[in-house]
């Protein structure tokens, strides 16, 4: 297996060409199970390219040949909150393309696929999906159904059909050593390398287009300090979350168990904080980093 440009880095640029959609259909495709084709790429709000970008996120709306939304976002800095601007994301996608005076019947299928660099929630698995359904409060065996007449006027088969879906990679929990297209995809979102001999969706392509050589020596140059960025802030990153685990256990012990997490969590953010400043990072990836207020900074600096 051979090393390719990191996925993140790709959505930005090389990925956002019409010529190389192919890629990200590909995932899509595996992840969606049904063969997506993007017609379009929509406007989105977050990827300006900006300092804090480098350690923060990116995201890309794309829209398929059923008119349906799809929004990725690749997320590298522990975010508490994510999950509430995963609802807010799709919110906004969806009053966003809703012009004045449209019927209801005419909100966007959306699908968000979110790729997370960090530890999101208590789970054991790396990748979740989650749909809405209504079911009976007396009977919770029972859904919701939608009448014959929606079905055909909205081309829709159940309730869930309608809402917006969510996929959530949370990528430095994958450690599946079997082959298959997804656990392909995710190998190759965690290590940036791709069979040889691979089959997946969208990964034979990545194998020509996400190469070094496609880039000029700038964009070589850039694409390298960012990748050492990226190693540097997840390196510290992970001795200062082991660190605090420790100081976090040994002060439940003296103080009790719940205080002390609470404590430990505390001081891991603020050595990570510390550490980042004496290196140079600004005040503001740092507060993207670890979660800590601009004036919580300001007082340890």
């Amino acid at each position: 297996m051979s090393n390719y440009i990191r996925f993140d880095w790709a959505i930005k640029r090389l990925l956002r060409q019409k010529a190389n959609f192919v890629v990200l259909e590909g995932l899509l495709t595996v992840l969606l199970k049904e063969t997506i084709k993007i017609v379009n790429l929509l406007d989105s709000e977050s990827n300006q390219e900006d300092e804090n970008d480098k350690f923060n996120r990116v995201d890309m709306l794309a829209e398929n040949e059923k008119g349906e939304l799809i929004v990725i976002e690749v997320q590298n800095s522990r975010e508490v909150a994510f999950f509430h601007r995963m609802i807010y994301g799709t919110s906004k996608v969806i009053c966003d393309r809703m012009s004045l005076g449209s019927k209801y019947s005419e909100v966007k299928k959306v699908y968000s696929v979110n790729i997370v660099y960090f530890e999101l929630g208590q789970g054991k698995d790396y990748i979740y999906y989650g749909r809405t359904e209504f079911r009976s409060l007396h009977h919770p065996e029972e859904i919701l159904q939608l009448s014959k007449s929606q079905k055909k006027q909205f081309q829709k088969e159940t309730v869930a059909d309608i809402f917006p879906e969510y996929y959530l990679l949370r990528v430095e929990n994958f450690d599946d050593l079997t082959v298959s297209p997804l656990t392909e995809w995710m190998t190759f979102l965690k290590t940036s390398t791709i069979r040889e001999n691979t089959t997946a969706p969208g990964l034979q392509e990545a194998r020509t287009i996400l190469t070094e050589i496609n880039m000029n020596e700038e964009e070589r140059a850039v694409y390298k300090r960012y990748v050492e960025n990226m190693r540097y802030q997840q390196s510290l990153m992970e001795t200062q979350r082991i660190e605090g685990r420790e100081e976090g256990r040994e002060e439940g012990r003296e103080e009790g168990r719940g205080e002390g997490e609470v404590i430990g969590r505390t001081e891991e953010k603020n050595k990570i904080a510390v550490n980042l400043l004496k290196n140079g990072v600004s005040i503001e990836i740092v507060s993207a980093s670890t979660g800590l207020s601009k004036e919580q900074i300001e007082r340890l600096i």
